[in-house]
């Protein structure tokens, strides 16, 4: 198994809690109040020092505003995305923008933006390209969020680039790809492990996560963890 000071947790959809080993509470695309799959203890946040956002969908930015205002965490997004989320009452001393290829270093972990092959909006209106995050804890694990996405042959390169030790791959179909292109990016990646996200919330998302790890152990050596909501994937 995986071992780290980090902790992961997935919350049901997209959605991740994040404890870095200095304390760093985080939060990936924090779709929770609204979300039938995130546990009730998690749909209500009292505690963050960071939000981050790969794209500018409802299933995705969710709750941040609400979080931001309660816990005064820092939103890292993208620029159009941050400017949108200034107009509709993010205070700008939170918000924290860059772009794809760029990387933040906070405490004791950075942030890479890279490409998803995805749309985004917020509100109706153009919230930049949708994005992967790579989040590396320092001296410790990589985690890399691959947001909404088709597949595509970049994704080769970042799992050279990065080496990440777990990615958060959509399987859900019909608006992300299904189980089968999902394995696919397993074997481009070859990451040690993954887990399936973005699949089971809503009746339109059929691709399940027993599909997605036969197909993965048929193309790639990556193993697939089935995640289980509220629970940690990674750290006790």
């Amino acid at each position: 198994m995986l071992k780290s000071k980090s902790k992961i947790t997935w919350l049901g959809h997209s959605a991740f809690q994040l404890v870095s080993p200095g304390g760093k509470i985080i939060y990936v695309d924090p779709f929770l109040s609204h979300n039938p799959t995130t546990p009730d203890e998690f749909k209500t946040v009292s505690e963050a020092d960071y939000i981050l956002l790969t794209h500018g969908h409802e299933d995705h930015v969710g709750d941040t505003l609400e979080i931001a205002k309660n816990t005064g965490c820092k939103v890292v997004a993208q620029v159009e995305l941050s400017h949108l989320l200034k107009k509709a009452g993010l205070n700008e001393n939170q918000a924290v923008d860059f772009n794809k290829g760029g990387t933040i270093k906070f405490e004791d972990f950075s942030v890479t933006m890279v490409s998803a092959n995805h749309s985004s909006s917020y509100g109706g209106q153009y919230a930049g390209e949708a994005a992967g995050l790579v989040i590396r804890f320092f001296d410790d694990i990589t985690f890399y969020h691959l947001g909404d996405t088709n597949i595509f042959a970049d994704l080769e390169f970042y799992g050279e680039m990065y080496k990440p030790d777990l990615i958060a791959v959509p399987i859900g179909d019909l608006y992300t790809m299904g189980p089968f292109e999902a394995a696919l990016c397993c074997e481009l990646i070859n990451a040690p492990y993954a887990v399936p996200i973005h699949y089971g919330t809503f009746p339109l998302l059929q691709g399940t996560p027993e599909e997605f790890q036969a197909a993965a152990g048929e193309a790639s050596d990556t193993e697939v963890l089935i995640p289980v909501a509220g629970e940690p994937i990674v750290g006790a």
